[in-house]
């Protein structure tokens, strides 16, 4: 390990340090279990989980996936809607 790595992981330790509540050792320790990667560390520290993409297998794939999304969210909010006018039109009438 050259005199650069030692002083960019120190620098990174320092990082952890910050933003943890971790003793040196300890930042060290979980900056080799996460090969170095500060931001990783930080994240697992903060109980962050880390975004598993699905794979687009083609660009027609991607675009339905997205129409489907919308489509769920639309009526997701225009069944809450009919929900609140029911409730208030039985509300109303007593």
């Amino acid at each position: 390990m050259n005199f650069e790595d030692k002083e960019a992981t120190r620098e990174k330790v320092e990082i952890v340090m910050r933003q943890t509540d971790y003793s040196e050792d300890v930042a060290l320790e979980k900056l080799r279990e996460f090969n170095g990667d500060h931001i990783r560390v930080i994240k697992a520290y903060m109980g962050i989980a880390e975004k598993k993409e699905l794979p687009v297998v083609s660009v027609n794939q991607e675009i339905y996936r997205q129409l489907r999304h919308r489509l769920d969210d639309s009526m997701r909010d225009y069944n809450k809607k009919q929900r609140e006018k029911q409730a208030k039109e039985l509300f109303d009438s007593e």
